[in-house]
C-alpha cells in the first residue's frame, strides 16, 4: 500500500509534467502525449511516468524518446514543486492498460454489430412463422406434442 505522501507526490509530479508538456516543451515529439499516471517507489527516488498518445507505435516510439529527452527539465520542475530530501528519477513508459482497454472496447463493438446483424436476420425469420402460423398451415412445436 502507498502511503499518502508518495501518492501526493505522484499527483504533483503528474500535474507538473503534463502542464510542462502544454505550456513549456517545444519538443514536436511531444505534443499530444497525456499523462496517465505516475508510480512513486516508497523511497521517493524513482518516478515511473506513464503516457498516452494516439497515432499507432511509431508515435509511441518517438514520443518515448522526446519525453527522456526531457526528463532532467521535468525533474527540476518536480524538484521545485516537491518539498523532499530527494527528487525523485523520473522514467517514462507506455500506458498499456490505456491501450487494452482500447482494444477491448473495439472487440465490444465489433461483437455488438455482429449481434445486431444477427439480431435482424433472426426477426425477419420471426416474422415469416408468425405469418405462416396465423394462416395455420405450419406444424405445432415439439413442446406441445410433449404435453
Amino acid at each position: 500500500m502507498a502511503s499518502r505522501r508518495t501518492l501526493k507526490a505522484a499527483e504533483a509530479i503528474r500535474e507538473v509534467v503534463a502542464m510542462s508538456i502544454l505550456t513549456d516543451v517545444k519538443d514536436p515529439r511531444v505534443r499530444g502525449v497525456t499523462i496517465t499516471q505516475v508510480d512513486v517507489s516508497g523511497d521517493m527516488r524513482h518516478a515511473k511516468v506513464y503516457f498516452m498518445i494516439l497515432g499507432g507505435e511509431g508515435k509511441e516510439r518517438n514520443a518515448l524518446r522526446g519525453l527522456q529527452s526531457a526528463a532532467g527539465f521535468f525533474q527540476s520542475k518536480v524538484a521545485r514543486r516537491i518539498d523532499a530530501r530527494y527528487t525523485p528519477t523520473l522514467q517514462f513508459a507506455v500506458d498499456e492498460g490505456v491501450k487494452n482497454l482500447m482494444e477491448i472496447s473495439r472487440i465490444l463493438a465489433e461483437e455488438k454489430s455482429q449481434r445486431e446483424t444477427q439480431g435482424n436476420s433472426d426477426e425477419s425469420e420471426d416474422e415469416f412463422e408468425e405469418e405462416s402460423d396465423a394462416d395455420g398451415e405450419s406444424e405445432p412445436d415439439e413442446s406441445e406434442e410433449e404435453t
